[in-house]
């Protein structure tokens, strides 16, 4: 196993994609962010659903996305 971590906290995730942390809090109110899951009060974020929201969010020209 690589020394990769396998969930992240949504701070370390936001920094992993690149987002500010209340960025991607907004994101997982709206329901338009990557999967997270919940333990007691802290949410946590695999690597797997942050590189699949990534993947799903990849273009070639500005018109295709909406």
């Amino acid at each position: 196993m690589s020394g990769r971590k396998e969930r992240m906290c949504s701070k370390d995730a936001a920094a992993y994609l690149g987002l500010h942390p209340s960025t991607l809090a907004k994101l997982r109110m709206s329901g338009d962010g990557p999967e997270f899951q919940k333990a007691g009060r802290k949410v946590l974020y695999s690597v797997v659903a942050l590189d699949a929201w990534l993947q799903s969010r990849t273009y070639k020209s500005t018109s295709q996305y909406t």
